[in-house]
């Protein structure tokens, strides 16, 4: 498929449909609460009256759908390979978040022909219709699945401990990210997260750090979201597969959720952040394929 065929197939598709704020998290190793981060944010959207559905996008893992207490019955193999439609491949959890689950359709759409494309990338432009934030969970490091979603995506948050091996792995993912041939800069904004710190200040010298490195040697600086504690209501909403910003809204884990939310969407208000769109997404992604 040609890029004007796939020009065709997306203006087809979304045609006068609002497109959907497209929100990639990742982060350089496993463990550091990436998939926590995504549908913690989710929920604190929801709050601000958004529209919210995740994409799992870490094929391989079931992270979103242990979070929701909930087993999917369908996900985008389904879509691609089923004839299932949009709506039948989501589950809809707390608070109406919607999940999509990846399986191995994600991996498979190097396979697929151009009627397969088509169809593919229509039904995921319904996404842009029934939400306005479509959150995209990747996986951790540097695969060359990981990098083909971030390199697609126009807003990434960075998700990273003060632990040294996350800051390393943190900087091994922006290197891999910002040398890939098809890195466009001016069109990406990476954000960083500081996860389980112990205070604020921690996670602003964390920032500091690493943003430092990366100015100095990839030359794109970062921006700075803001800092997760570790609390024990955070431990104890994990241990029971409730996200924390709705076990435990007061918690101060849940009000650093709340205030990043917040941030992202007053980037919105304020910045007028560029949106693509899942069908354009995914389409950058097909194409580097």
């Amino acid at each position: 498929m040609d890029q004007a065929e796939q020009l065709r197939i997306m203006k087809a598709g979304r045609q006068t449909r609002p497109l959907a704020r497209v929100i990639t998290v990742t982060s350089g190793k496993g463990g550091v609460g990436k998939s926590n981060t995504s549908i913690n944010l989710a929920i604190q959207f929801r709050r601000q009256g958004k529209r919210v559905v995740i994409l799992d996008a870490d094929f391989g893992l079931a992270n979103i759908e242990i979070m929701f207490g909930a087993v999917p019955k369908h996900n985008l193999y389904d879509l691609i390979y089923q004839g299932k439609s949009i709506q039948e491949i989501i589950t809809w959890g707390p608070m109406n978040v919607g999940f999509i689950s990846g399986g191995s359709g994600i991996s498979g759409m190097a396979n697929l022909n151009r009627e397969q494309l088509s169809y593919i990338i229509q039904n995921l432009a319904q996404l842009d219709a029934i939400a306005d934030i479509i959150i995209v969970d990747t996986g951790a490091g540097i695969a060359d699945a990981v990098l083909e979603f971030l390199v697609a995506s126009g807003e990434i948050l960075l998700v990273t401990t003060p632990e040294p091996t996350s800051i390393t792995d943190s900087y091994s993912l922006l290197k891999a990210l910002y040398r890939h041939p098809k890195f466009n800069e001016e069109e990406t904004k990476v954000k960083l997260i500081a996860n389980r710190v112990q205070k604020e200040e921690e996670g602003e010298i964390l920032f500091h750090k690493l943003n430092t490195v990366v100015a100095r040697y990839l030359k794109v600086p970062m921006i700075f979201l803001g800092s997760v504690p570790q609390d024990a209501f955070l431990s104890q909403a994990v241990m029971q597969q409730v996200p924390v910003s709705l076990q435990s809204p007061d918690a101060k884990s849940s009000l650093a959720y709340e205030r990043i939310a917040g941030r992202l969407l007053g980037a919105e208000e304020t910045k007028r952040q560029p949106k693509r769109g899942i069908a354009a997404f995914f389409s950058h992604i097909i194409s580097r394929r």
